[in-house]
């Protein structure tokens, strides 16, 4: 047995490619709202600012005979966006995150949240167990006698699957994939749900709001509370104006604005 520690890595972010957002909008009229956006690092925002203005044709006042002003201000466009609850603009804004160390009672409770996700993960009938990497609450480790009693009994099916495994020949030469994939599927039936693995999960802004705010609410089971919480602050890092209007009570991430 093996303590580990959830982490959580963002692989993908969106990237725009500007030149044909010009191509766009040399068609419809708007270049000087392209030549006004921040390009460093911030296409979520420039993403989710230019969907919105399609929608209106609001690049420039003029372009829609209704608009005669509008807001120059990315900040206070994307305020208004969440103010607004035009939620449908952020679906075109994906990140994609590594879940690791993440239990399978993390993940069964993460497929709960199905629009607007993809999700690949760590297939144990495919990958063998030869150890259970098992994440700890700081509560249980403070727990000599927890601990010591929780220890022996990973320890115990960590043994078995090894003995199993060997009981098998699953490691003899020439056994057949589908041999090993067949014995590996039901050998993982004696791993528990806490044994660590892990996952891509993609999701959209709209989701990734909403499941920030469900996940890290106080009535949430503790690894999705820790890993959303972490998630929560990689995107106010990567889209402020996105993100930026929760405030955080004891560990809950509570929006400003809600089901946007």
């Amino acid at each position: 047995m093996r303590t580990v520690e959830p982490e959580v890595f963002l692989v993908a972010r969106p990237e725009l490619d500007y030149d044909e957002l010009a191509r766009y909008l040399e068609d419809v009229g708007g270049l000087s709202w392209l030549e006004r956006l921040d390009r460093d690092q911030l296409d979520a925002q420039n993403l989710a600012e230019f969907a919105g203005r399609l929608c209106y044709r609001s690049f420039e006042p003029g372009l829609n005979p209704n608009v005669t002003r509008i807001r120059t201000e990315q900040d206070a466009y994307l305020r208004n966006i969440l103010a607004s609850a035009h939620g449908s603009v952020l679906e075109h804004i994906s990140f994609s995150f590594v879940l690791h160390n993440v239990s399978r009672v993390f993940t069964h409770e993460l497929v709960r949240h199905r629009p607007g996700v993809a999700i690949s993960q760590e297939s144990l009938r495919f990958v063998r167990l030869d150890e259970l990497p098992f994440w700890f609450p700081d509560w249980a480790r403070e727990d000599a006698e927890l601990m010591k009693r929780a220890t022996a009994v990973l320890d115990q099916l960590e043994e078995f699957q090894t003995w199993m495994a060997d009981h098998f020949g699953l490691d003899e030469e020439g056994v057949p994939f589908a041999e090993k994939k067949h014995r590996t599927s039901f050998m993982r039936r004696f791993a528990p749900e806490g044994v660590a693995t892990g996952l891509v999960w993609t999701a959209n802004v709209r989701t990734l709001r909403n499941t920030i705010e469900a996940r890290t609410a106080q009535g949430a089971e503790e690894e999705i509370r820790l890993v959303f919480g972490r998630i929560g602050e990689l995107m106010k890092e990567e889209a402020p104006a996105l993100f930026g209007d929760y405030v955080i009570k004891d560990g809950a991430w509570i929006p400003g604005w809600r089901k946007v």
